[in-house]
């Protein structure tokens, strides 16, 4: 069981940075891969970014490679998706999400557990 609570989304002009993170609760957090998605209004939930287990490896999404980066501290239970040269098409509410798997999926109905959300809009 796990329990994830996005946090730092907002408000940013174009070409700017944010930095979101997700907090999961519940044991065994290194036990899961885990991603970020996004949902724009009237669009379908698509795959963003993924961590594997123990953060051996990351994937992402055509559309963001080279401009976010997804991480994860064990420790602290938490991962982290840094955006960087933000655009307006990455407006979108971005979710955290759990797999309890080594492997990151690109499908969104891999993943076993979501967190709530948190809106991330740029301004042109």
């Amino acid at each position: 069981q796990a329990q994830l609570v996005e946090s730092g989304g907002g408000l940013v002009q174009a070409g700017g940075s944010l930095r979101l993170s997700c907090a999961a609760s519940g044991p065994n957090f290194y036990v899961f891969a885990m991603g970020w998605f996004r949902q724009a209004p009237g669009a379908e939930r698509e795959f963003v970014a993924g961590i594997t287990r123990r953060g051996h490896s990351t994937s992402y999404a055509d559309s963001v490679k080279g401009r976010f980066t997804i991480s994860r501290d064990d420790a602290k239970n938490t991962v982290v998706l840094q955006m960087n040269s933000l655009k307006p098409e990455d407006t979108a509410v971005y979710y955290c999400a759990a797999r309890n798997s080594y492997y990151v999926g690109r499908d969104s109905g891999d993943y076993d557990y979501w967190g709530q959300g948190t809106q991330v809009t740029v301004s042109s």
